[in-house]
């Protein structure tokens, strides 16, 4: 059993239904009826971005990275960062190139393709962000962001732990 800061009781009901209705919730935000209409509106239609690759433009638009660092950041093993470069490389949205001190480490960075395609991306999910957020308060919003940062940590954490 875990340390927790607060202790769940499945004998609780109050508890179980805490946890079915957050399940029910993390179900939908995987796998809605939204997501496909979502993906395509922010992806593209015609030579449409993966959700992965997206991910990697994220984080090649703010620094070159290591491919090392690239799957830590992305939280994925080496081998599959490989492939996902490989595929950025392959569609002209990165580039690879041997670092300038150590010619073994393999470095990666965002194209000035890749870098156009993450523009129009981040701006459509900026769009859908406030059509999202704009139906929560200020105050609400503060809360949610709060309570998701956490939730994260915790899946996180509960990952590690069962590694």
């Amino acid at each position: 059993m875990f340390q927790t800061s607060e202790s769940v009781d499945f004998n609780n009901p109050i508890d179980v239904e805490h946890a079915i209705r957050i399940g029910r919730a993390w179900t939908e935000m995987r796998r809605g009826a939204w997501t496909q209409h979502l993906r395509d509106y922010l992806f593209g239609d015609d030579d449409p971005l993966e959700p992965g690759q997206m991910d990697a433009l994220d984080l090649l638009s703010r620094q070159e990275r290591t491919m090392k660092h690239l799957a830590e950041r992305l939280r994925i093993d080496p081998s599959s960062a490989t492939r996902a470069v490989q595929r950025l490389v392959a569609d002209g949205l990165a580039e690879r190139y041997a670092a300038d001190d150590d010619k073994r480490v393999v470095m990666v960075r965002i194209s000035k393709e890749g870098r156009s395609r993450h523009a129009a991306v981040a701006s459509r999910r900026s769009h859908v962000m406030a059509l999202i957020l704009s139906q929560f308060t200020l105050e609400e919003r503060s809360d949610l962001a709060g309570l998701l940062q956490r939730f994260v940590q915790a899946l996180d954490d509960s990952a590690e732990r069962l590694a």
